[in-house]
């Protein structure tokens, strides 16, 4: 049984990435954990240490949380009465991260599935600051569902890479469960401004098509030194369905995450974002 993260905020873009989790798993057998995070202020953790009343205002907010959260489930077990999926309420009162690297360790999580967030006044979408700092600092997988999205199936999916790192199948596993899921095809997508490859990238563009040879897939090079604007005009072009990107230390994903431009490319891509972890 797979163990898919639902963290929820009961935000509209939260809940529609979890309706998106139901469709997407609907014939696999999963465990579905919704966490709800708390924020521990100082002032109520303060205030747990010294007073009485305190006890009552902590119960009240756990018990608000609770009570969102056995109605998100209802909720889901009335439209999809799907006897495959387990649905799991989880409440934690500590730091969004914290929270969820710890969740993901007890409930050997395989990924998770978040939200992003509509940017104000734009129709586009920009990741919020939860998803980057999962993305950042997590280790798990992390499937990002633009604000609003409907699910489609998964048939044309998209992997960038600048094939610098050899992956291992580790690294991918998780992609290559969704591709088999639905029989996609892939096109691996390398920027460049017509630098000749070297022995090493052309290694591991070997490796990867074996780790694809079951599939139907193809290594496409983008000319350009854009590389949000050519994966944009691929994306709209060949109506990918599907993103996915490795994040490692000092990668592409990790400098791009650590500046402003994490809302340029959130604006541009439109489509679930699939975030990979090195090991």
């Amino acid at each position: 049984m797979k163990n898919i993260l639902l963290p929820t905020d009961f935000s509209n873009n939260s809940l529609n990435a979890i309706d998106f989790a139901m469709q997407m798993f609907k014939d696999i057998e999963c465990a579905f954990h919704i966490l709800n995070v708390q924020k521990a202020s100082s002032f109520v953790s303060d205030d747990l240490m010294t007073a009485s009343p305190s006890v009552n205002l902590y119960q009240a907010i756990i018990d608000a949380s609770k009570k969102s959260l056995n109605n998100v489930i209802k909720s889901i077990e009335t439209k999809y009465k799907n006897p495959k999926h387990q649905l799991v309420p989880i409440v934690d009162y500590d730091n969004f991260i914290d929270s969820i690297n710890q969740t993901c360790e007890v409930k050997n999580v395989d990924l998770i599935i978040m939200g992003t967030k509509g940017a104000s006044g734009l129709e586009k979408v920009v990741f919020g600051s939860n998803t980057v700092r999962v993305i950042q600092r997590g280790k798990i997988p992390v499937l990002a569902i633009p604000n609003n999205y409907c699910y489609v199936q998964f048939k044309e999916v998209a992997l960038l890479s600048n094939y610098l790192i050899e992956y291992s199948k580790k690294d991918i596993s998780i992609f290559l469960k969704i591709v088999d899921m639905y029989n996609s095809k892939v096109d691996v997508l390398y920027v460049s401004e017509s630098k000749a490859l070297t022995d090493a990238q052309e290694d591991n563009i070997r490796l990867l098509d074996k780790f694809f040879e079951k599939t139907a897939h193809e290594f496409i090079q983008l000319e350009g030194s854009d590389v949000y604007k050519k994966v944009d005009e691929f994306i709209k072009i060949n109506k990918t369905e599907l993103l996915a990107m490795v994040n490692r230390k000092h990668s592409f994903l990790e400098r791009l995450l650590s500046t402003q431009k994490v809302e340029e490319f959130g604006f541009n891509i439109n489509v679930p974002f699939l975030v990979l972890q090195k090991h």
